[in-house]
C-alpha cells in the first residue's frame, strides 16, 4: 500500500519553497540552490526496505601503511558514521554548516559596505553566483531558460532586489543581531500573504501567534519620541520582500524549475544594478576584492548547504536550527564590530522566535492528511 503524504513530508516541500524564494527579507538567506540533488536523496519512507540502514563494516585502524595512512582512516570512519547517521543528524549537519558559511557573507557585507556601494556589491556577487550557476547547468542551457511565466519570474526578481537592498542595508547600517532578529519576521508576513493572496484559510490561533510575533518587532523597532530607526524599518521592510519572493515562488514551483528561477532572477538583478553600479563604482582595494569574491562564494555554497538539508532531513526537526543564526549574528557583531545587542533585541527576538515556532508546529498539524479510514 501506498505511504500517505505525512505532514513533515509537506513542510519540508513547503519550506523548501521558501529556502527557494531567496529568504533576503532574513539577512543572508537568499534563493536555493544552483543545481538539483537527486530525489534518491530524500528521507526514505518509514517501514519500507528503503529505510533499512545500510549495514557496513566499521574500517579498521590499519587501514593504509604509510605517510597519509592516518589521515585515510580517519576519513574513512568519518565515511562510515556518516552512513550510519539518520536522516535528521545528516540535515542538521548540513544546516549548521549552512549558517556558519551564511555568517561570513554577511560579515563580508557588513565589512566592505562601510566603503563600497550596495549596489556594486550585490552586481559582483550576482554575476560570480551567476556564473557558478551556469557553470552547473551548461549542459541544458536552453531547456533552463524556458518559462512560461515570464511577467512572474521579473516581478519575483524585483521583489528580490528590493528585499536585498533593504535587508543589507539594515545589516550594515544596524547591528547584526538586531537586523537578523527583525528578519525572523518573514514567516509572521507570509501568514498573512497566504491568506490575501493564495486564499490560504488561517485559524484565530494562528492569528494570535501572528499578532504577538508582531509586538516582538515593535519593541525590537525601539520608538521613541524622535519616531522610529529608519534602518529598522528597512529590516522590516526586506521581511516583507520575502514574504512576497515566497509566494511569487509557490506559484511559479508548479511549471518552473530551481534553476531556471535562479537564471531569471540574475539576468533581471544584473541589468537593474548596472547603471547605479556604474554611477557611483568605486574602485575596490585587493582586500576588498577578496571579501567580494569570498562572499559571493560561500553565498552561493550557503544555498547548496541549506537546500540539502531539508532534502535529508525533516523540517520539523531543522527549523529550530535556523534560529541560532541569532547565535551567530550576535557573536560576529560583538567580536568583529564590536557590538552589543540591547535587552529590547533579546526580548522582541525571543517574542518573535517563540510565535514562528508556534505558527510552523501549527501549520503541520493542520495539514496533516486524516487518518484512513478503518
Amino acid at each position: 500500500m501506498p505511504r500517505r503524504p505525512s505532514a513533515a513530508d509537506h513542510w519540508l516541500r513547503v519550506m523548501s519553497e521558501e529556502r527557494q524564494s531567496g529568504r533576503q527579507g532574513r539577512p543572508g538567506f537568499e534563493g536555493d540552490a544552483p543545481w538539483h540533488e537527486p530525489a534518491a536523496s530524500a528521507p526514505p519512507a518509514p517501514g519500507s526496505s528503503a529505510s533499512v540502514p545500510i549495514v557496513e563494516t566499521e574500517p579498521s585502524g590499519g587501514a593504509k601503511a604509510g605517510r597519509f595512512g592516518w589521515l585515510e582512516t580517519r576519513r574513512q570512519r568519518l565515511r562510515y558514521w556518516w552512513r550510519g547517521a539518520s536522516p535528521n543528524l545528516r540535515g542538521s549537519v548540513f544546516m549548521l554548516a549552512a549558517l556558519l558559511v551564511y555568517a561570513v557573507m554577511v560579515a563580508g557585507i557588513k565589512h566592505v559596505g562601510q566603503a563600497i556601494p550596495l549596489a556594486q556589491i550585490l552586481l559582483i556577487r550576482q554575476v560570480i553566483m551567476t556564473a557558478i550557476l551556469l557553470l552547473f547547468a551548461a549542459g541544458s542551457l536552453r531547456r533552463a531558460l524556458h518559462t512560461d511565466r515570464l511577467g512572474l519570474q521579473v516581478f519575483r526578481s524585483v521583489v528580490t532586489l528590493l528585499s536585498m537592498l533593504c535587508g543589507f542595508t539594515a545589516v550594515v547600517k544596524i547591528p547584526l543581531a538586531q537586523a537578523t532578529a527583525i528578519g525572523f519576521s518573514q514567516v509572521l508576513f507570509v501568514t498573512i500573504a497566504a491568506v490575501l493572496v493564495l486564499k490560504e484559510v488561517v485559524d484565530i490561533r494562528r492569528w494570535t501567534a501572528t499578532a504577538i510575533g508582531f509586538v516582538g518587532v515593535l519593541i525590537m523597532l525601539r520608538p521613541s519620541s524622535e519616531g522610529l530607526d529608519i534602518y529598522a524599518m528597512l529590516a522590516v521592510a526586506g521581511a516583507i520582500c520575502g514574504a512576497a519572493i515566497t509566494v511569487s515562488v509557490r506559484k511559479l514551483a508548479a511549471s518552473e524549475r530551481t534553476d531556471t528561477i535562479l537564471l531569471y532572477q540574475g539576468i533581471v538583478l544584473i541589468v537593474l544594478l548596472a547603471v547605479p553600479t556604474w554611477a557611483w563604482w568605486q574602485m575596490p582595494t585587493p582586500n576588498q576584492w577578496f571579501w567580494l569574491i569570498t562572499l559571493s562564494v560561500f553565498g552561493t555554497a550557503g544555498q547548496w548547504l541549506i537546500t540539502r538539508a531539508y532534502q535529508v532531513g525533516e523540517a520539523a526537526a531543522l527549523a529550530p536550527l535556523d534560529f541560532s543564526r541569532l547565535l551567530l549574528a550576535s557573536f560576529t557583531g560583538f567580536v568583529f564590530f564590536a557590538e552589543i545587542p540591547a535587552l529590547t533585541t533579546w526580548l522582541g527576538a525571543a517574542i518573535v522566535i517563540g510565535a514562528t515556532l508556534y505558527t510552523i508546529r501549527k501549520n503541520a498539524r493542520t495539514t496533516a492528511p486524516p487518518p484512513a479510514a478503518a
